[in-house]
């Protein structure tokens, strides 16, 4: 079988809500059988970046705030969508949003800076990529500056300890977690 004959024919789009945050359709597809498929929901939302960040210590910078879809306050790595302007380069935009995250929800910056991987994020039912990155050295330059609806502390853990929040669901974002292990066989 090829690809080819694995791929779902779209017959119909409805947005069911589309602004500048979201695009949540519902959509009939034409199974490679022939049969069609209805309703299919999916959406559209930014890409993001995520950053695991380490201080001049080899501590591990997180943040802490409260998550409306499983509605807990977790432990995970600063993120943040990336706001790519038109002509500019997908990876240039992606670290220029990274550093902001880094920065604006932290306060700390750095000057060594690596791309580990830029993967979909959740590519079942959304079309948006994830863009992990890897800030080392990182130094507190100032306050948090953070939007008005971030509520967020910051919390530095031992490389040990966010091994243990990983592998026993403390760290529950997937794609933050997937962040740390390629941090982790990069370095060693």
């Amino acid at each position: 079988m090829q690809d080819k004959d694995l791929i779902w024919e779209e017959v119909s789009t409805e947005h069911l809500i589309r602004d500048e945050w979201i695009d949540f359709r519902k959509t009939a597809f034409r199974m490679p059988d022939g049969r069609v498929f209805q309703p299919y929901y999916s959406y559209s939302r930014r890409n993001y970046a995520v950053i695991v960040a380490s201080d001049e210590k080899g501590d591990y910078i997180c943040v802490r705030q409260f998550r409306q879809g499983i509605r807990k306050v977790t432990t995970e790595f600063p993120a943040g969508a990336i706001e790519t302007r038109d002509g500019e380069d997908p990876e240039q935009a992606a670290l220029h949003a990274a550093q902001r995250e880094l920065r604006e929800e932290t306060g700390y910056v750095s000057d060594d800076w690596r791309l580990l991987l830029t993967i979909p994020s959740s590519p079942t039912i959304s079309d948006n990529d994830a863009w992990l990155f890897e800030a080392r050295n990182c130094r507190l330059e100032k306050e948090q500056d953070l939007d008005e609806m971030e509520f967020i502390q910051i919390r530095k853990h031992s490389a040990r300890e966010l091994e243990e929040m990983i592998e026993t669901g403390r760290f529950p974002q997937a794609v933050h977690a997937l962040a740390w292990m390629l941090a982790r066989k990069k370095n060693g």
